[in-house]
Order: C-alpha cells, then structure tokens, then sequence
C-alpha cells in the first residue's frame, strides 16, 4: 500500500503562488520588442535618421541658389499648403505607398493640395524588400499615385529607401540582393512611366546595405537625408544631391528639404 505523500502547508502553497505572481508581474513589465515596432503602413521619409545618424544642428537660411521644399504622409493629416507656400516652399512629395499592402488615405489632400496652390510636387514609395520584389512594389506605386505626366509641375516619383523600422535594417538582404531589388525597382519605375525614379536615403544606410553600391548615379537623381548643417559625405558615385532632407522640426511641417538649384532647376526636373 502506497505511503501518502505530506501535503505542503498552506504557508508554503502561498508563498509559491506569491512567487509565481511576482513572475508573471515581471514579465509583463519588461519591454516587448514587438510593442515597440510601429504597425505597418506607418512609415515615412527619413523616420531613421535621427535615431541612427543623430542631429547636428540645420543649415544657414536664405541661400538663393536653393529651392525650399517640404515631405509628407499621414502623419500631417490635411496639410496647410497655403501656410507653407506663404514662408518660401516651392516644392513638395507626399507619400503615396509602402510595400504593397499600404496606400495613404491622405495622399489626395497632400498631392492635389500642394499642387492647388503652385507647388511643384512628387509621390514617393517606402520601400518594404522583405515582403516583394521591386517590381512588384513599383507597379502597386505606380497605379496608386506614383505615376507621373509631362505637365511641368509633377516630380519623378521616389523610392524611399532606408532604415526598415519593422525589423532588421537591410530587410534581412545582402548587399547583393539589395542592389538587385533596387534595380528591380527603378527598372520597372522606368518602363511604366518613362522616368527614371528620385532615390531617397541616408549615406551610412547605403553603405551598410548596398555596400556603397554606385552604379544607380548616372540615372537617378539623389535625395540625401542628413540632419545637420553641412550635407556632408555623399553615396558612391553621385558627385552632387539633387536634393537633401535637413531636418525633421521644421514650422507648420517637420520634415523641410532643400533643391540643390534655383526654382528652374526644379521645374527641370519635373520636365524631364
């Protein structure tokens, strides 16, 4: 006949669901890697960049030789476009798309409005490499808002490539495969709209993933993001921005850029 085992006290039972509380209580504070990633869809230009670069203060203002511009996406909401014509902008890219799940239920007020008003204006893509080809995120970019037509007042259209804010920083790609899917990208941009595609990054971003890659320099204009008073080291191959992203706390809208030329030179580009 089996000897029955003592049960514990009911001192010791407390203490060990006491233990036990105090875990799961423990557990529930510490941070959550999967808390902190945004939902996706939330991205937007440069949302990397002070984070991984830093900021150093902005450039001196009032350069005639550049051209005042400002980026959006659904993080403004309805943008106060006559507000940011009145202080000197001229130009501006809303976002339009990301990956191929994502479009910005914004994007009308921000793309139509800039343009009511007499800016010229962009669309621009935040580029997701881990959830489809390039080809396919620039054929979801361009039958929703990407697209682009000779009127003088419409910008090629950008692909936002940089830090990825859901996960690893390259996308969990080689700096092989980033190329690649980057040249997917702007191949297909190129086919479907004529134009060669605006590239929007951060030099230590393009280092680190492409392997300072430079073949895309003879085709595709540069738009650099550093925050900072000085543009400072450009990606291999480009010798000059077309344009740079300085800050992200400017007035009325945070994120302002600078065209590296005159109005002309922006309507140029917009030209082809």
């Amino acid at each position: 006949m089996p000897v029955p085992r003592p049960r514990p006290s009911r001192g010791r039972r407390l203490a060990a669901l006491g233990s036990l509380l105090a875990a799961f209580s423990l557990f529930l504070t510490l941070p959550s890697a999967a808390a902190d990633t945004p939902p996706r869809g939330s991205a937007y230009l440069g949302m990397g960049v002070a984070e991984h670069d830093g900021e150093h203060g902005t450039p001196v203002p009032g350069d005639a030789t550049q051209t005042e511009g400002v980026d959006v996406s659904s993080h403004q909401g309805d943008v106060a476009w006559p507000t940011l014509w009145s202080s000197g902008v001229k130009w501006a890219y809303a976002k339009a798309t990301e990956g191929t799940y994502y479009t910005n239920p914004y994007f009308a007020q921000q793309y139509n409005g800039s343009y009511n008003v007499g800016m010229i204006r962009g669309a621009y893509h935040f580029a997701t490499p881990d959830t489809s080809s390039g080809a396919a995120q620039a054929t979801y970019f361009t039958d929703h808002g990407g697209g682009w037509s000779r009127d003088g007042r419409t910008l090629p259209g950008a692909l936002d490539i940089e830090w990825n804010p859901y996960g690893a920083s390259c996308y969990g790609k080689t700096q092989s495969q980033m190329v690649s899917w980057i040249r997917d990208f702007l191949t297909t941009y190129k086919a479907r709209t004529g134009r060669d595609a605006v590239i929007y990054t951060a030099t230590s971003w393009w280092t680190e993933c492409t392997g300072n890659y430079g073949g895309f320099a003879g085709a595709n204009p540069l738009w650099v993001a550093r925050y900072a008073s000085t543009v400072g080291t450009l990606p291999a191959g480009w010798p000059y921005y077309t344009m740079w992203q300085y800050t992200s706390s400017g007035p009325t809208v945070g994120d302002h850029d600078k065209f590296n030329g005159a109005l002309d030179r922006v309507a140029a580009l917009a030209n082809g």
